[in-house]
């Protein structure tokens, strides 16, 4: 088989959309080493130049002028004799021309569609556009979570046999065990307390690290906090400073990934209270990491945590305070329940997945238009 994909996330992104796609990528080009994988797009970086070592992944640049990701890159996977083109991000290009091509879509999430306050006007029907054309022209959609299937089913009107649940994994890093050095380097960069609470994504609204710190106001449990500021840290940056948590609070920056990977490992409970994911990729990263968390009762986390994470009500700082307090004091039951959520992880690993994109990949190819 030979799949091109859409790969301006793989290259340009730095989270979310585009660990999926490098992950994505990169699993299938270690298990089915057979076939061919081409990422088109106008121009590479250097993230995925790893991925792009194996013999068996191409970059191919796109065809030039305006717009030419929507009109021009599914007429060049074409031109590479492609079998399958698939859209990693949930759209797919607007024009093709006559040779048979399969199409796939990756649909993440409609949070846009369910929280329209996290977004303009414009964003939200532009997107809706977008992934309402995309699903209409794929012969197979991929919802990344049941939630998200149900979604697609709702707000895109479409029929669920057109619709295939792939869950993804997360970065090797989290997998993999760290040298004692390299956690001490990583302890001292970081100045990371001796224990602490961790929570890791985009610092915005619907992320709900503000009732993480109202939780821990008033106790001396430290937390830990990686992600991208956005005007929403300037809410939890006054807070912080009117009630003088500047020591028990700390900020991280410029975080590789085997640094975060570290982290997750040194951190007592790792909080995630999202209102709402299409997934929620940093659970997976913490239960790889045999890290006990604590996150919401709501959308597909409890797909992602599985039965031994501890949910709180993300509306809730008062519950979500009493579930802290009981798990950092409490090493056994912290304990019990890392290990039952390294088990439970397992279904996240890359091979299994790997093998449930290849079998829809051969599936899709034997539809007959």
């Amino acid at each position: 088989m030979k799949i091109a994909y859409d790969a301006k996330r793989f290259f340009h992104n730095t989270s979310g959309l585009g660990n999926y796609s490098r992950d994505l990528v990169r699993i299938l080009a270690k298990y089915f080493p057979e076939n061919e994988y081409i990422l088109l797009n106008k121009n590479k970086s250097e993230r995925g130049s790893d991925i792009l070592k194996n013999s068996n992944v191409h970059f191919v640049e796109t065809s030039k002028g305006r717009i030419s990701r929507q009109f021009k890159m599914g007429k060049d996977a074409q031109k590479q004799n492609a079998d399958i083109f698939h859209g990693l991000s949930g759209e797919l290009p607007l024009k093709w021309g006559k040779e048979t091509i399969k199409k796939i879509v990756t649909i993440h999430d409609l949070i846009f569609v369910r929280y329209p306050q996290y977004y303009s006007f414009f964003d939200r029907k532009i997107h809706l556009w977008k992934f309402k054309k995309a699903a209409n022209s794929a012969d197979k959609i991929i919802a990344i979570s049941e939630q998200t299937k149900k979604d697609i089913i709702e707000f895109l009107k479409v029929p669920e046999s057109k619709i295939e649940v792939i869950y993804q994994g997360c970065h090797k890093a989290f997998k993999e065990q760290q040298s004692d050095v390299f956690f001490q380097q990583t302890k001292l960069k970081f100045n990371l307390p001796e224990r602490f609470i961790l929570n890791v994504g985009t610092i915005e609204d619907r992320k709900n690290l503000f009732n993480v710190v109202k939780a821990i106001q008033d106790t001396e449990i430290p937390l830990v906090v990686v992600g991208k500021k956005t005007k929403y840290f300037q809410r939890i940056a006054n807070f912080v400073q009117k009630n003088k948590m500047e020591k028990q609070i700390h900020f991280l920056e410029g975080v590789s990934m085997d640094e975060l990977a570290v982290i997750y490992k040194l951190a007592d409970i790792f909080v995630y209270p999202s209102f709402f994911e299409g997934f929620g990729i940093p659970v997976i990263e913490a239960l790889f990491s045999k890290t006990v968390t604590i996150t919401s009762n709501t959308s597909c986390l409890p797909e992602a945590g599985g039965p031994d994470s501890v949910y709180i009500d993300p509306e809730n700082y008062l519950d979500i305070q009493a579930k802290i307090k009981f798990l950092w004091d409490n090493e056994s039951e912290r304990k019990r329940r890392a290990e039952k959520g390294l088990e439970f992880v397992q279904k996240f690993n890359d091979e299994p997945i790997a093998n449930q994109l290849i079998n829809l990949y051969q599936s899709v190819l034997k539809i007959i238009n």
